[in-house]
């Protein structure tokens, strides 16, 4: 089971991100409500990666599966730095970082549907006699 909500928030993230940058030309070619779609996006992808964020962790203790943890908390962490850099106006981190986040969660996207979540046998450890 936390292997399928695990598998339906990528999905949900990286359709939510796949918004932005339409948002984002749609203020950029003179209609300035989509910077209000854009920020509104910004706030649900947000949500959204902490929110797969939290699930990855119940995947990896409940799997015992790092890399659902592992690769969400780096992009997490590049979607809040994108976060602050679009709210401090800095487009040069902004831009490049939000190409690089939404490349990454579309390679996200491919290895949790493409690789097995399903749980890993446990090692018993042999005690010396």
């Amino acid at each position: 089971m936390a292997g399928w909500a695990f598998r339906a928030l990528v999905s949900a993230h990286v359709v939510a991100i796949a918004g932005q940058p339409v948002f984002a030309g749609v203020y950029l070619t003179g209609d300035f409500d989509g910077l209000r779609w854009h920020a509104i996006g910004a706030d649900v992808v947000t949500s959204l990666g902490y929110l797969q964020l939290i699930v990855a962790i119940i995947v990896w203790v409940r799997l015992r599966q790092a890399w659902p943890f592992l690769s969400t908390a780096l992009v997490v962490a590049a979607e809040t730095v994108q976060y602050f850099a679009g709210l401090d106006g800095a487009l040069w981190l902004h831009v490049p970082l939000g190409v690089m986040t939404v490349a990454a969660l579309v390679v996200q996207f491919a290895a949790v549907w493409l690789r097995q979540l399903s749980p890993r046998p446990r090692v018993k450890a042999e005690v010396p006699a």
